[in-house]
């Protein structure tokens, strides 16, 4: 937006909220409110919830929670959670609307409606899965502060609560044993080693999503490293939010998900305002 363009008119934000977003951002989300048919994609951890020590504590914010239900009941108007938690993990912390669409271990599960397929392994990725498992067991032995979960596709080694150089040292430890192993795919992420027997990415849930719901423009946001590969496809038209202050291929960025709330907060306002 340049000096001589006029700035969109805007709902008024809720009372006592001053508006912190930047106004080429808030032009962006005028912009794609209008669309036929709008995708509403988010991350959950660090995004839609802050992030915490404990994965099972997570929890979205009420007003990103308020927002994104909301949205999720609008006319042409569809809401997906792409998260690198498993499904069940997701269900359990996001709560999600009914209505809403789920991604789940990066891409590796999709939750599109009932009569939805789960992921099912065979048996040799379920012989490499417990191999994988073994081995990064075997690293948490003695590796203080940190801890697996296990997913339907992989296993995750968080070092969150690890020393620095035992986070590293385990980090180190868990590459040089699968990289480059057959069939084991590795992603880096904040403070976690994501394992998985099924190649997958958030980028091809976003694609995905694309395809299923025909959306004529998505609005996408995520703070982590693993989330470059949904902003990486997004297209002309679309709106991709980074949350926090890492490298990005996003074009807005926001601070952190209580900026994320705002955001849900605008869109809804302005979305509403389209399909009236």
């Amino acid at each position: 937006m340049t000096p001589d363009t006029p700035r969109p008119e805007f709902s008024d934000s809720l009372p006592g909220t001053p508006m912190t977003l930047a106004p080429e951002l808030l032009a962006a989300l005028h912009r794609i409110a209008a669309t036929e048919h709008l995708l509403v994609a988010m991350d959950f951890d660090g995004t839609i919830s802050p992030l915490v020590d404990h994965a099972d504590n997570a929890r979205p914010l009420p007003r990103s929670a308020a927002a994104f239900a909301a949205l999720a009941a609008l006319p042409r108007t569809t809401t997906a959670l792409i998260s690198g938690r498993a499904l069940a993990s997701l269900r359990a912390v996001a709560s999600p609307p009914a209505e809403t669409l789920l991604i789940g271990s990066h891409g590796a599960e999709a939750w599109l409606g009932p009569g939805s397929s789960e992921l099912t392994l065979d048996d040799a990725r379920r012989e490499l899965l417990a191999d994988v498992r073994r081995i990064l067991a075997e690293i948490v032995e003695v590796a203080p502060g940190t801890l697996l979960e296990d997913k339907p596709a992989g296993v995750v080694l968080h070092t969150r609560l690890a020393a620095d150089d035992v986070a590293e040292d385990a980090v180190a430890a868990a590459r040089s044993a699968l990289q480059g192993r057959s069939g084991v795919f590795l992603t880096n992420g904040k403070r976690v080693l994501e394992t998985s027997v099924v190649n997958a990415s958030k980028g091809e849930g976003v694609t995905f999503l694309r395809q299923a719901t025909g959306a004529t423009a998505i609005l996408f946001a995520g703070d982590d490293t693993t989330d470059e590969d949904a902003l990486g496809r997004l297209v002309e038209g679309d709106v991709g939010v980074k949350v926090g202050f890492d490298f990005t291929q996003a074009q807005f960025r926001v601070e952190a998900p209580v900026q994320v709330a705002e955001l849900l907060e605008t869109l809804l306002r302005e979305r509403s305002l389209a399909v009236a």
